[in-house]
């Protein structure tokens, strides 16, 4: 069990603190949403933290210029979640939550991932690259239906597309095309639904189960509607939930990850799981599910943020 204790009661030990968000990646609004809401609890537990949004200044010179001690990264997708910003900072010398440059840089990667869980005997579903429609025609009439077609390194579901049959595979392999990544195609899994695990150092917290009226939980489901519905508890079986945050924490740890972040994985109809992409700087919006199961396990949202911000100690 996670222990909603902090380390350290003084604010003062983390001195000036630059939460980073925005940027310019396809998941822009989401950090928005999720670097306010993450200054607003640092600030009211009374920590010198203040926002940047790196698409309004030049942000290494900016940290340097204001001596800043430790950064909370709450830019998400590419450029933030990549190792990019991880690898500037260590180059700067200041400490930053989350993961650290290989970590970050994998777990963007969806398919080196599942490569790495594979390799070391975790459950993955096989995956079909299509880089090119020579591909898409290749293996339109010999994958099994339903599909989901994913560009490898976009996160909230975006570029994602529920295939039902053959004739639809190449339009939504263009569909994915649009986000300068790598794509490919895997078996969508029809059965006991979606779940997703955070970890917070390194302890898997509660699980929850997502349900939505759409096709899939996508960007939508995810950020803008109000009929998603959560379930934390999951509503597994005390031996299975147990069974799945081990998993998800082989998981994360497998990749080398490290601090906080989010696994999330399927169930089959034999209750089997399948991994399926983990999330090293995840939302921290209203929505979102880091805080929701770090409630479920007695944390509140500004412990939530004063424990990940202890991280960079």
């Amino acid at each position: 069990m996670v222990s909603a204790l902090n380390r350290f009661e003084d604010p003062k030990v983390f001195g000036k603190v630059a939460v980073v968000y925005g940027g310019h990646s396809s998941e822009r609004e989401v950090s928005l949403w999720s670097g306010e809401a993450v200054l607003a609890a640092l600030k009211a537990q009374g920590i010198d933290a203040h926002g940047i949004d790196t698409a309004e200044v030049e942000l290494l010179s900016h940290l340097v210029a204001e001596s800043f001690d430790r950064v909370f990264i709450v830019l998400h997708g590419r450029g933030g979640e990549d190792g990019v910003l991880q690898g500037a900072l260590e180059y700067l010398n200041i400490p930053y939550t989350g993961s650290g440059v290989l970590a970050s840089s994998v777990g963007m990667d969806k398919l080196k991932s599942k490569q790495i869980w594979q390799a070391l005997g975790l459950p993955v579903l096989e995956s079909y690259l299509l880089n090119s429609e020579e591909d898409v025609a290749r293996l339109a009439p010999i994958l099994r239906y339903p599909v989901a077609v994913k560009p490898a390194e976009e996160g909230s579901s975006i570029g994602v597309s529920r295939v039902e049959s053959a004739d639809d595979l190449l339009a939504a392999w263009k569909a994915a095309g649009g986000y300068n990544s790598p794509i490919f195609a895997e078996n969508w899994i029809v059965g006991n639904g979606e779940y997703t695990c955070a970890i917070l150092n390194g302890t898997a917290l509660p699980i929850i189960r997502m349900e939505t009226d759409l096709a899939f939980y996508d960007y939508e489901a995810k950020y803008l509607r109000e009929d998603t519905r959560y379930f934390c508890p999951s509503g597994l079986s005390q031996a299975d939930e147990m069974r799945f945050r081990k998993l998800c924490e082989e998981a994360f740890h497998a990749l080398g990850a490290d601090g906080w972040g989010r696994v999330d994985f399927v169930l089959d109809r034999d209750n089997n799981p399948w991994l399926l992409e983990i999330n090293t700087v995840p939302g921290m919006t209203n929505h979102s599910l880091v805080p929701l199961a770090a409630n479920r396990a007695g944390i509140s949202f500004e412990r939530l943020c004063w424990l990940i911000l202890e991280g960079s100690l």
